[in-house]
């Protein structure tokens, strides 16, 4: 436990020095580096794909199930993937030291904001190897410097594309502990890096829910995070019924173990018996299991009965808890109750109705005649995501560049002192 302890220091003190390193960086400098990752995990596929495999065969071994081990395989498309999103972080705006809100003081002073890195990132996750790239790209173009931890079934994969993040970042001149990845599988790793207060500015998990709900509860650092994607779709009854159907569609069908995928369609009474057996017909033919309230399934009777544990379950699986409700009111108080906070949408052409929902229901995104399975950083246009946070503090929907930064105010003065 001592050298546990004694490795994450030095880890820490390693990531905290870069960091300064990172925050003075260039534009340029940065998306050299970030090319350069690049082109390393281009050049190094058949060395990446061997590590992958090494993990493959040991997780089946190990019983890993079928979801996780897809999750951990790598394929040359993959890899290209991963470099390809390297060269489009590149392409995105350099948002350090971008200045904004300038203006003239009475005393003649300016005032203004400064956009700056958060410092260390410490992220923590399972099983996708391609997290370790993307994660890395992110930190190195937001000006921060990064302590990455990936799941112990990995571990061959993180560090054969570590190796490739620090062939970029030597390549560019920026220290390579901008980027580690932490080459121990021992837990307690995890257990002092959440803790490092001194090195590490925030903590960013991504994995399951126990994972998440660990590290919120035992972290020292501020966290980055969501534990559920309870997502609702409501069909209003001034909506569109065939735009409705597509939407309810896609929003639940589309894939089922994501977290922005709906769990929840509520329906409004006065088009529940129009748009409910047309709709269950399309999910019933793709095998979703149905769980209703009383009155959804006295329209569709090969719904099973809903209970109450149902309208608060993230089910990542082709099921799907269906209520009809009296409109918008009820709608806006069942998603407010029962909504993990992190997507909901309405349908409705009721231009009215769709601005009290935006503005009434408390979730980091909030949809008005779209698929909740848009809540994306690359969908919104941030190029790619660290994650997702539900939190109000400090970032909130999907986290980018700008989530990985802050802002401090700047004066800008000619003499000027206070009387």
């Amino acid at each position: 436990m001592e050298d546990i302890k004694t490795y994450m220091q030095q880890i820490g003190q390693q990531a905290r020095a870069a960091s300064r390193v990172m925050a003075m960086a260039d534009t340029n400098t940065k998306n050299r580096a970030l090319t350069e990752i690049a082109a390393a995990l281009q050049n190094q596929s058949a060395q990446l794909l061997a590590a992958n495999a090494r993990d493959v065969a040991a997780a089946k071994a190990n019983g890993l199930d079928a979801a996780s081990v897809d999750r951990l395989t790598l394929t040359e498309k993959s890899v290209r993937t991963m470099a390809e999103g390297l060269l489009q972080i590149a392409q995105l705006p350099d948002l350090i030291g971008a200045i904004s809100d300038l203006s003239y003081r009475l005393s003649g002073i300016q005032v203004g904001r400064m956009r700056v890195p958060l410092g260390v990132i410490g992220i923590i996750y399972e099983s996708r190897p391609n997290v370790t790239a993307d994660a890395a790209g992110l930190c190195l173009k937001s000006g921060n410097a990064a302590i990455l931890r990936g799941g112990s079934e990995a571990i061959h994969s993180n560090q054969a594309i570590a190796s490739c993040v620090h062939i970029g970042l030597r390549a560019a001149g920026l220290p390579e502990t901008a980027v580690q990845v932490i080459a121990t599988t021992d837990r307690a790793a995890v257990g002092e890096l959440i803790t490092m207060k001194d090195y590490v500015d925030v903590i960013v998990p991504r994995g399951g829910k126990s994972l998440i709900a660990r590290i919120s509860d035992e972290a020292k650092i501020p966290v980055i995070k969501h534990l559920d994607g309870i997502c609702h779709v409501y069909i209003d009854d001034e909506a569109d019924l065939d735009k409705a159907i597509r939407i309810a569609d896609n929003a639940k069908t589309q894939r089922y173990g994501v977290c922005n995928t709906m769990e929840t369609l509520l329906v409004a009474q006065g088009v529940a018996a129009a748009v409910l057996p047309r709709l269950c017909k399309i999910y019933l033919e793709k095998n979703v299991e149905l769980r209703g309230d009383d009155a959804a399934r006295a329209l569709v009777p090969q719904m099973k009965a809903a209970t109450e544990k149902d309208w608060r379950t993230e089910y990542l699986a082709p099921i799907l808890s269906v209520r009809v409700v009296s409109g918008l009111d009820a709608a806006i108080e069942h998603i407010n109750t029962y909504s993990s906070q992190h997507t909901d949408s309405i349908v409705t052409d009721n231009y009215t109705k769709a601005m009290r929902f935006l503005r009434e229901v408390d979730s980091s995104s909030v949809m008005v005649n779209a698929s909740t399975r848009f809540a994306d950083g690359f969908e919104y246009g941030l190029g790619a995501e660290i994650g997702i946070s539900t939190d109000k503090i400090h970032a909130r929907g999907p986290v980018g560049l700008e989530g990985l930064t802050s802002q401090k105010f700047i004066v800008l003065g000619s003499g000027q002192i206070r009387t």
